[in-house]
């Protein structure tokens, strides 16, 4: 027999060819191992074998483009700073104050129950294959029992490990938000939020962080913002790039707010505990009693590991309000990637419960003293205004920019400071933010002291004591 093909409309009203095929018999049947019920027009040939019909290809040559979605991927910190001109002064060497890793300088390692942690996760051999996309649900248990309490209990159905605090981010919006919507985040606020919902088609509104109060949220104009298209409203507490930690009674504030317009809060808590001496942290979850919340967390930060890319979703729901459907959504949207490293899995629990308190507590004394040294010298240069942090591992500072007729913004004040005295530190237009800049407090002493004086140095050689409007009066 031949091996032509022939046309057959699937509805069993039309057959073509030489050799009339029987198209009731293939009605209902699967030819080849693919289906062949429907109303579609498909080509078999008469052998049996079934291929879809193919339209003549209109291309005539290359034309590979790039998704929709990836050219909607834009980081704001890239765009920021890979603009910039960073040419350091060869005489000095280079005092980086921009990047958020607390590794880089070698000054805060992890502590050695960490690392024995993972050293007996891989000698066990236990842990080199898949698991489930979510987590073992011996690591979920661990995150949930570490992280439980009365007020807001934790089982591990609770529990969504990821590969990081960003993927967690990136899971909640996706899960929660559909093109079209809005989100509402902060303003200066961490840039992925942006990157991940404008990638999807899902608008961001900004709402205002009050520098004169600590960074606390301006709750009136985050409340002006909502509306039917607003899924869900990010908190980040305590705050990358400010430093801030908000009190039990701010957080219920927002809480209302949360609950009387009916908006799921994603609650950024990769900071979670890492505050300093005299004040307190309080989860989100543990003070509502009915809004819907997704904590994100994870390794990186408190535990100095965050090129280790272990992070979790904690779902919080109470009154049932995201019921199966989103806790289902996470499921489905963290088997893309089959979930974060096995062996970090493996190694989780003993992490999480053996890890000395001696650990923490060290390292919070140096980020406050570091953070408090850095306070203390910009505090008393002029044109600048530091605001004391409570929390996390940043302080922000501002720039009185008519002081400084020399430069037209943040940008170009943190591109100069780089070229004359080669210290980075990131402007905050990255964080949509004018005219402040933002330190990481996690460099050894020595260097925040040396990055210190040449900030002032910089700063006297260009500031000017009036405005630039009233040296322009003045003309």
């Amino acid at each position: 027999m031949d091996s032509k093909s022939y046309v057959v409309q699937m509805n069993g009203s039309a057959v073509h060819g030489k050799n009339a095929v029987n198209a009731k018999s293939l009605n209902g049947t699967a030819v080849n191992g693919k289906a062949v019920n429907g109303k579609s027009v498909h080509h078999v040939s008469v052998n049996g074998s079934i291929y879809p019909a193919k339209a003549k290809s209109r291309r005539q040559r290359w034309d590979v483009k790039a998704s929709e979605m990836a050219n909607n991927t834009l980081n704001p910190i890239r765009a920021i700073v890979d603009g910039m001109k960073l040419t350091p002064n060869p005489d000095k060497p280079m005092i980086a104050l921009s990047i958020g890793d607390p590794t880089v300088f070698g000054n805060l390692p992890t502590d050695d129950t960490v690392l024995q942690a993972m050293k007996d996760a891989i000698d066990s051999h236990k842990y080199n294959g898949y698991s489930p996309s979510i987590g073992y649900q011996k690591s979920r248990e661990a995150v949930a029992n570490f992280y439980s309490c009365p007020e807001a209990p934790l089982e591990a159905k609770d529990v969504i490990l990821t590969s990081g605090c960003s993927q967690a981010i990136d899971l909640a919006i996706s899960a929660l938000c559909n093109p079209g919507d809005n989100i509402l985040a902060p303003c200066p606020g961490f840039s992925l939020y942006k990157t991940v919902a404008v990638s999807m088609g899902i608008e961001v509104k900004l709402y205002n962080l009050l520098p004169e109060k600590s960074w606390e949220i301006d709750l009136q104009h985050l409340e002006s913002l909502i509306d039917e298209k607003t899924s869900c409203m990010v908190i980040t507490n305590p705050s990358n790039p400010c430093g801030s930690v908000y009190s039990k009674e701010h957080l219920q504030s927002i809480l209302k707010v949360a609950s009387r317009h009916c908006v799921p809060v994603l609650a950024d808590e990769i900071y979670g505990d890492m505050v300093f001496p005299g004040c307190s942290f309080h989860s989100l979850a543990s003070l509502s009693s009915d809004v819907p919340i997704l904590s994100c967390g994870g390794l990186a930060k408190r535990w100095l590991v965050p090129g280790w890319r272990m992070g979790w979703i904690l779902i919080h729901d109470r009154n049932n309000v995201f019921g199966s459907e989103i806790r289902q959504a996470l499921v489905k949207l963290s088997q893309r990637i089959l979930g974060p490293c096995t062996i970090i899995q493996g190694a989780l629990e003993s992490i999480l419960n053996n890890t000395p308190q001696s650990f923490y507590q060290s390292n919070i004394n140096f980020l406050k003293s570091s953070a408090e040294l850095c306070f203390n010298e910009l505090s008393t240069v002029p044109g600048l205004t530091p605001i004391m942090p409570s929390g996390a591992m940043y302080i922000m500072v501002g720039i009185d920019i008519d002081h400084f007729p020399d430069f037209s913004g943040d940008v170009d004040f943190t591109e100069r400071l780089v070229t004359e005295q080669s210290v980075f530190c990131l402007p905050a237009s990255a964080f949509e933010y004018a005219n402040f800049f933002r330190i990481v407090v996690t460099v050894p002493e020595e260097m925040m002291v040396e990055a210190c004086a040449r900030i002032r140095e910089f700063c006297q050689r260009h500031y000017r004591p009036r405005s630039r409007d009233s040296n322009e009066l003045d003309q």
